[in-house]
């Protein structure tokens, strides 16, 4: 979560056209302390049963999906490969084709 900290601006730009939103098990509680003492500029949310993890195939993984304004999967990374760099240059790509260029 720290890459996407530090790389926000590179790869979501203002946030303008993007909510970054990050899901894990951890109780909602921890996340928000650990949010907050991190400075994360992005929402998180608890799933601690795993559901939404479960309904989009990411269990047990690092995964990126990007949904598009339409509410649709436009572009997926399972797993995410956050320890290499590649990655994030793959996902700014397709966070600014998917949010029309800006």
């Amino acid at each position: 979560m720290e890459a996407y900290r530090d790389q926000y601006a590179r790869l979501f730009g203002e946030g303008e056209e993007v909510v970054l939103l990050a899901v894990n098990g951890d109780e909602a509680e921890a996340q928000a302390d650990w949010a907050r003492d991190e400075d994360f500029p992005f929402l998180f949310a608890s799933d601690p049963g795993g559901e939404v993890g479960k309904q989009y195939g990411a269990a047990r993984s690092r995964n990126v999906f990007i949904i598009d304004p339409e509410g649709r999967i436009a572009w997926r990374a399972i797993p995410f490969r956050e320890v290499d760099p590649t990655a994030y240059d793959e996902l700014g790509a397709a966070v600014k084709e998917i949010a029309g260029g800006s």
